[in-house]
């Protein structure tokens, strides 16, 4: 018989990201966001969602990345 583990449905992300960085998703180069979590696994995600966090120095700080039950984007905070 199988247990199923359920998914966590968050994740935990660290971010350092110049704004000069971060302009290239605004000039449509960049789309997607590739980085580590802080338990180890590879994330990607929309850069869009980032939108909210950018200063003038870019963004930096630590992420909490929420999904669905489903497996979609359901909001970002930070931590």
């Amino acid at each position: 018989m199988f247990r199923f583990m359920k998914r966590s449905r968050n994740i935990i992300v660290s971010l350092n990201i110049p704004a000069d960085e971060y302009l290239r998703v605004y000039s449509g180069v960049a789309r997607t966001v590739v980085t580590h979590s802080i338990d180890g696994r590879s994330v990607r995600f929309p850069a869009n969602i980032l939108q909210p966090f950018v200063t003038r120095e870019g963004i930096r700080g630590r992420f909490c990345i929420f999904f669905t039950e489903e497996g979609k984007f359901d909001r970002i905070e930070r931590v």
